[in-house]
C-alpha cells in the first residue's frame, strides 16, 4: 500500500505561483513512478505531469509544458510541482499519482492521492 498526501494548493492571482507536493508513505515508494493529475469541474481528470521512479524521465501534458516542473526527493519520498504562469484555466483539483509503470493515463495509475484545490482568480 501507498498512502499519498498533497499539499500547497490555494487561490492565487492569474498569472501568480505556487509549489504542489505530494508525502508518499508505504513500502518501496522510490520504486513508484509518480504524477499529477488535475480535474476541472464538470471536465475529467486528465494528465499533467510523470516523472520516473529515478527521476530521469519526466513528461508533460501539452498545456503545462513550459510552466509546470515535477521533480522528487525520494530520500525524502516527496514529489513537487512548481507551477508558474498560472492561467483562470488551470483551476482545478490536482491529484497525485503512484504507479509501478508510467503514470500518463488513469489506467496506469494504482494509488491516488485525496487533492488539492488550486484556484486560479481572473
Amino acid at each position: 500500500q501507498v498512502q499519498l498526501v498533497e499539499s500547497g494548493g490555494r487561490l492565487v492571482r492569474a498569472g501568480g505561483s505556487l509549489r504542489l507536493s505530494c508525502a508518499a508513505a508505504g513500502r518501496t515508494v522510490s520504486r513508484y513512478a509518480m504524477g499529477w493529475f488535475r480535474q476541472a469541474p464538470g471536465k475529467e481528470r486528465e494528465f499533467v505531469a510523470h516523472i520516473s521512479w529515478n527521476g530521469g524521465i519526466t513528461y508533460y501534458a501539452d498545456s503545462v509544458k513550459g510552466r509546470f516542473t515535477i521533480s522528487r526527493d525520494n530520500a525524502k519520498n516527496t514529489v513537487y510541482l512548481p507551477v508558474n504562469s498560472l492561467p483562470p484555466e488551470d483551476t482545478a483539483v490536482y491529484y497525485c499519482a503512484a504507479g509501478l509503470k508510467e503514470v500518463t493515463t488513469l489506467r496506469t495509475v494504482d494509488y491516488w492521492g485525496q487533492g488539492t484545490q488550486v484556484t486560479v482568480s481572473s
